[in-house]
């Protein structure tokens, strides 16, 4: 009997990695631009006192600022990517400590910028700005006026500031835990042989067709976070109080409001999120019924909601036939589009494969200097790892264009509008393998796909959020947070979102306490509302001429020259609306009743 384990980073083929020297050559020239940018921070001091000099201190002030920033975002990304590659290395963690604590000294020596352009009065700051010189950070400085009410005195900045990496400690010691430490042991998979047990290997599992190696796996996996629950109680907990801390500190009515406030999201909007989903909850339980009796089970887990219903219908891809189905499916998008990725992905823009102590999961991380990177845990037998790669190319894309259509001041787009780009590819992708479906069996297999991921992006990714909304209000109300009280909640939610039919194992209450993204609080709202927004879009693409796709790229290159909203609002979609939420919910609903008939 074979054993599969995951290679070491050292033995892994460098075509199938990542090249980061658009960012660094090597590490050795990292440190040579390390300690120029260290050599700087003291240049911050010499504005001190004088922003409201006249409008040339004020401009040179902002230039600096921004080319230190963008040397710091090129180092810190070159930083951060290499402590990926390998969780366990302590090369690089040491290496990224040092960039975040330059990171919190710069922030430190900065921090009196903000109030002191806020203490500028008004009539000042009128005459300041009429000089042409400060044109290209007039957006700039309008936006940072918004936060006066919550900006401190130079002295409470310069604290808030100094506590930088005391606050990323709950999320440090979590992904340390969760991605370096934690151990899973061996399995075996459904063709007997016996493989590594890992966050990537999971998934991989999960979409087993013998229910016992799947319900194996969820106990296995699951056993150690049972191991560790009052540990990831407790980094958990200090995220949350983090964000309650400084929701307070900023004088923000929560820490919702903190979150939503500089996207300039109503709060309106989160909630409506939520009430639609639960009000769309029926469909929802009646695709887990539809399911559970196609699959002819007495019961329905959650380890049976990831396998496809038509389990022995196998859709492999090698990387080279995930690129070109990707390709494909977005020729929509034009021949700019298209090239540039296709030279990204085939090249070195992508880490591809699953190696020991890497990072889980996939991400795009772009910058303004650099390639738009992604780290990818692929594997051909998982068809969904082709619409991650969709996903997060679409990310690196809207990076692409946003870097070469703004200034470094704007080309940075929110978390926001970038779900839009992601879920739009997956959109087109799906689009692309239905029209191209062989007979009703694939045609079933594809819907079912989609309304999984649907039921992923939406309908969970709206629990979490509920998760994160109810949690952070518990510790706003001085309510402790313990784990019996996390648990108590997610049960809660499970019950609610996935209904009566639904056996909830009690170990999946621990899910709560292995999801990455709360450690980044209110982010996973976006990806129900960018899919959404997504649908409504590529539809509008799909359907339209060249007008259509003209806006939807003048989105992709808009960088944050406007607000969120504002950006979809131009490209063709109103997410201040409800109806861009109900339109998916009742697609859901219809593709629920077509598989229905198809199988």
């Amino acid at each position: 009997m074979s054993t599969a384990t995951l290679p070491p980073r050292k033995e892994v083929n460098p075509g199938d990695c990542w090249d980061l020297t658009s960012l660094c050559v090597d590490d050795a020239a990292w440190e040579v631009e390390f300690q120029k940018l260290e050599e700087r921070i003291p240049t911050y001091e010499t504005f001190r006192g004088r922003l409201s000099e006249s409008a040339e201190v004020l401009h040179s002030a902002l230039v600096f600022d921004c080319e230190f920033e963008q040397t710091a975002e090129r180092l810190g990304t070159y930083a951060f990517l290499r402590t990926t590659e390998d969780q366990a290395d302590s090369k690089y963690q040491a290496i990224k400590a040092r960039y975040q604590n330059l990171a919190v000294r710069a922030s430190q020596a900065a921090s009196y910028m903000r109030p002191e352009i806020l203490a500028i009065p008004e009539e000042t700051m009128s005459a300041l700005m009429s000089d042409g010189r400060l044109d290209l950070y007039r957006l700039l400085l309008e936006r940072l006026v918004r936060y006066r009410p919550h900006t401190l005195s130079d002295n409470e900045e310069r604290l808030l500031a100094m506590q930088g990496e005391m606050a990323s400690a709950a999320g440090n010691a979590f992904r340390q835990l969760n991605d370096a430490d934690l151990r899973f042991g061996e399995i075996q998979d459904h063709n007997d042989r016996t493989i590594e047990l890992s966050h990537a290997t999971f998934g991989q599992l999960l979409i087993s067709p013998q229910r016992k190696v799947r319900r194996n796996a969820f106990d296995q996996y699951y056993s150690q976070f049972s191991a560790h629950e009052n540990t990831l109680a407790a980094t958990l907990c200090g995220s949350i109080q983090r964000d309650v801390y400084y929701a307070k500190a900023r004088d923000y009515s929560s820490s919702l409001d903190a979150a939503l406030f500089p996207d300039n999201v109503p709060i309106d909007v989160y909630n409506n999120l939520i009430s639609a989903v639960r009000a769309s909850l029926p469909n929802v339980h009646h695709y887990l019924e539809v399911r559970q009796r196609k699959m002819e089970l007495k019961d329905l887990h959650h380890y049976d909601t990831y396998v496809p219903i038509l389990s022995d219908i196998e859709k492999r891809h090698t990387w080279d036939d995930a690129v070109d189905v990707v390709l494909e499916s977005l020729a929509p998008l034009g021949s700019e589009y298209v090239g540039v990725l296709e030279s990204g992905l085939r090249g070195r823009w992508a880490d591809r494969y699953p190696n020991r102590g890497k990072q889980s999961g996939a991400f795009s991380c772009g910058s303004f200097d650099g390639d738009p990177f992604i780290l990818m845990n692929f594997k051909p037998e998982v068809l969904n790892d082709v619409f991650t790669l969709t996903h997060e190319a679409g990310h690196s894309m809207h990076s692409w264009y946003s870097s070469r259509k703004q200034p470094f001041e704007y080309y940075n787009y929110t978390i926001f509008v970038a779900e839009v780009a992601s879920t739009f590819n997956e959109q087109l992708l799906t689009n692309h393998l239905l029209k191209n479906a062989t007979d009703d069996n694939e045609r079933a297999y594809l819907i079912n796909n989609e309304l999984d991921s649907i039921r992923a992006t939406v309908v969970r990714q709206t629990m979490f959020a509920e998760f994160e909304k109810v949690t952070h209000e518990m510790a706003e109300a001085g309510e402790p947070l313990t784990v019996e009280s996390f648990r108590s909640v997610y049960r809660g939610l499970l019950e609610v979102y996935f209904g009566p039919g639904f056996v909830i194992d009690k170990t999946l209450e621990l899910e709560c306490f292995r999801i990455p993204h709360f450690y980044r609080a209110f982010y996973v709202y976006k990806y129900a509302t960018g899919l959404s927004a997504a649908i409504a879009l590529s539809t509008r693409v799909l359907s339209g001429g060249e007008q259509e796709l003209s806006d939807y790229l003048a989105f992709l290159s808009g960088g944050c020259r406007k607000d969120p909203l504002d950006l979809l609002k131009d490209a063709g979609v109103d997410m201040t609306s409800p109806g861009p939420v109900a339109t998916t919910l009742k697609r859901f609903g219809d593709l629920t009743e077509e598989l229905d008939r198809l199988l």
